[in-house]
């Protein structure tokens, strides 16, 4: 059994969370579904057969844009979701998600980079996943677009004052984060030196100096909370004596 990985960038990759998964003794199966065969790429599976989980990770295009491998990916989560496997969606894995199961995914009206202050919602703050994790922090933003209606029978955990919906859960193991928890330092300075990041700090009057600086202020507290978060998704949502009996 393996947690298929759905990658769409370079920048945009598991970060800390590959280390929570590898000393939890989880199988990857890393998947660029945004490249062809001849540059490394490789589509969704073409069943759930050993798959034991779904992680969809951010990337700098839109759900708007509707590149041609992204049909497929679409269906995937959804068959994902409807069999209440783990899906955890980051960034733009949090709109695919919110997307995929009926929600709206649109432009956001001021779009967010760099630090910014999250709330958790009153639902949050009595769900396992964010147990620990403050009421109030500072997370990693890289975004132009945001979820504007949530999937039916949705919930949100945490929003921000620009993006309402920084997180949210459907379903019993399905939850979507805005913010890149997942990111350490050495992946915030590739997304300084990110084209599309570099896009919407250059539109908000930013530099890449001004994202590190950002860093230097709130890094320390940031992995803490990020480390936090990332042990109650795999430790919840993929739990060693479910792994046991599945083995």
């Amino acid at each position: 059994m393996a947690i298929v990985v759905l990658q769409h960038s370079d920048t945009d990759h598991l970060g800390r969370l590959a280390a929570v998964f590898r000393d939890h003794a989880h199988k990857l199966d890393v998947r660029r579904v945004d490249l062809d065969s001849t540059r490394g790429g490789k589509p969704v599976p073409a069943d759930f057969d050993n798959v034991s989980g779904v992680i969809v990770l951010g990337g700098p295009m839109n759900v708007s844009d509707n590149p041609a491998w992204m049909a497929g990916e679409i269906e995937f989560i959804r068959q994902a979701h409807a069999r209440q496997l783990p899906l955890i969606g980051i960034c733009l894995g949090h709109q695919l998600i919110a997307h995929a199961l009926g929600g709206e995914v649109g432009p956001a009206e001021k779009p967010e980079v760099g630090f910014c202050k999250v709330t958790t919602n009153i639902p949050g703050q009595t769900d396992t996943v964010l147990a620990g994790v403050p009421w109030t922090t500072m997370q990693f933003q890289s975004h132009g677009q945001e979820v504007k209606k949530l999937p039916p029978d949705a919930v949100a955990l945490m929003s921000s004052p620009s993006c309402k919906v920084q997180a949210f859960k459907v379903g019993l193991r399905t939850y979507g984060f805005q913010f890149h928890f997942e990111v350490d330092r050495a992946d915030i300075e590739d997304f300084a030196r990110d084209q599309f990041t570099l896009g919407l700090c250059a539109a908000q009057g930013m530099s890449a100096a001004d994202l590190k600086k950002q860093a230097d202020e709130h890094f320390a507290r940031f992995d803490l909370v990020g480390s936090r978060l990332a042990s109650n998704l795999v430790g919840t949502l993929f739990p060693a004596v479910r792994k046991l009996k599945t083995a």
